[in-house]
């Protein structure tokens, strides 16, 4: 194999993601599994009613804090009418179930890549439902959250349909939805 052919293999571009660069994390954490500790943060205010505003921009990734980002995201939630809010944007259920198709997308996305596995399309829609009483202090026997969500992924890609849900479910976010996990919180009065 001459140089060029090197280059080229190691700088392949697969469904939009260069497999070279997800496999260089991927050796950094096999050399030191400290390097497998990632940290995303994001700053959150109050602006009026319903909505809020979170900045987005330093990380941790791969042993030391990420400078990569000059500017931040900046972020907004709202409340729909319906609750008394100004509809400016989704409100933060709508985000999770954004937060969850983006995830597994992403997640098909890269794990097809890496395996060689080219993706011509990805759709999905999500559903979640909710009983608010559990979150308005209605009822004990209602969750404050989503009672169920459902999720319809369509997907044109070389592998058979198995392969390609296997592949979506190493999703973080669908983990974190579809598992309790703990959650520290702590407010200060100021």
């Amino acid at each position: 194999m001459t140089a060029q052919t090197i280059a080229q293999v190691e700088e392949q571009t697969v469904n939009g993601v260069t497999v070279s660069t997800v496999m260089g994390i991927v050796g950094a954490i096999e050399e030191d599994s400290d390097n497998a500790h990632f940290q995303f943060r994001l700053n959150n205010h109050w602006v009026d009613g319903g909505l809020n505003r979170s900045r987005v921009q330093e990380y941790f990734a791969l042993g030391h804090e990420d400078e990569t980002r000059t500017e931040p995201f900046i972020v907004d939630a709202d409340e729909p009418c319906v609750n008394s809010g100004g509809d400016s944007s989704p409100n933060p259920m709508e985000f999770v179930l954004h937060s969850l198709a983006s995830c597994l997308t992403s997640t098909l996305v890269y794990h097809a890549a890496v395996q060689g596995i080219e993706i011509e399309s990805v759709e999905s829609s999500l559903e979640g439902d909710m009983d608010v009483r559990g979150m308005l202090g209605m009822s004990d026997e209602s969750r404050k959250a989503f009672n169920a969500v459902r999720v319809r992924m369509q997907v044109k890609g070389a592998a058979d349909a198995e392969t390609l849900k296997e592949l979506a479910l190493y999703s973080p976010v669908y983990d974190i939805v579809s598992n309790s996990l703990p959650v520290e919180f702590d407010l200060v009065k100021v």
